[in-house]
């Protein structure tokens, strides 16, 4: 089984071992933001059977606020959830690009249908390391691009619907991203969209240590403002005719968390505190 592992890891995004390897050392912290368990399950595992070198997660030089950053961002979509999930308890969710999370386990409400969406090989790998399907959390093992999910989906059209893409979009053209928005806004009128983007400098930040360290991957897509995705609506496009509305913003480094006080430069100057948001649409 190791063998068949080691290959099915080295054949997926480096990224969501990136991910992975946060939440279990946040989970292992007497001061966690977020409890994590499955990750730290997990990260022993594929460590002491010599699957991944998680060794490399040295090379990207992060900072503590950094990976701070990353967990905030990780603890900012529960929290979308959770809220959600109070207001609408019998929604639907589909996290886009799940990786190796398991939210489902932590923000489960005993009601929501949960789909849980990545590439074929990253659905295999959570198969054989995290489990299968159960009565109302199922995989879908397909691009987020691809059109076959959206009617496995749509079965529960009478139900509120929120979509969850962290750490996803970034790595999509722009074209990509406007299609799969205006899709769903098409699909699913109504529905609740929480992602998050880089900035033009953090994208341009990003795409230089990836190509200086040679972990992690290159991002296509940025944006500046989060009012700037309710122009692809049209101009005259109002909420009720089925225009997009910006719901809320967040910005990890501008967080009330006393552990990012050693940050403070990075966050009194604005291009650097707002490098990394996470936005909230009703579509």
């Amino acid at each position: 089984m190791s063998k068949t592992l080691e290959q099915d890891l080295s054949g997926v995004p480096e990224t969501l071992l990136i991910t992975l390897y946060m939440r279990a050392m946040e989970t292992q912290r007497p001061d966690a933001l977020i409890k994590d368990e499955k990750a730290e399950e997990l990260f022993q595992m594929i460590g002491d059977e010599g699957l991944y070198d998680f060794n490399r997660m040295k090379s990207l030089h992060l900072s503590e606020e950094n990976k701070l950053v990353i967990i905030l961002r990780n603890r900012e979509f529960d929290r979308y959830a959770r809220d959600f999930l109070a207001r609408r308890p019998d929604a639907v969710v589909v996290h886009i690009g799940c990786g190796l999370d398991t939210r489902f386990e932590r923000v489960d409400n005993g009601r929501v249908e949960w789909y849980d969406l990545d590439l074929p090989d990253v659905i295999e790998l959570r198969r054989k390391l995290i489990g299968g399907e159960g009565e109302r959390y199922h995989l879908l093992a397909c691009s987020v691009l691809d059109s076959a999910w959206l009617d496995t989906v749509s079965a529960h059209r009478q139900r509120p619907y929120l979509f969850l893409a962290e750490g996803v979009l970034m790595y999509f053209d722009e074209a990509q991203v406007k299609s799969l928005v205006l899709t769903l806004r098409g699909r699913f009128p109504g529905a609740e969209l929480a992602f998050d983007a880089f900035s033009p400098f953090f994208s341009w930040a990003n795409n230089l240590r990836v190509t200086l360290t040679k972990v992690g991957a290159r991002s296509y897509w940025a944006l500046k403002h989060g009012k700037d995705l309710e122009r692809w609506s049209g101009p005259s496009t109002s909420l009720r005719a089925g225009g997009i509305r910006l719901l809320d913003t967040r910005y990890p480094f501008q967080a009330s968390e006393p552990r990012l006080r050693r940050a403070w430069k990075v966050c009194l100057v604005p291009f650097l505190a707002k490098g990394i948001g996470v936005f909230r649409y009703q579509l």
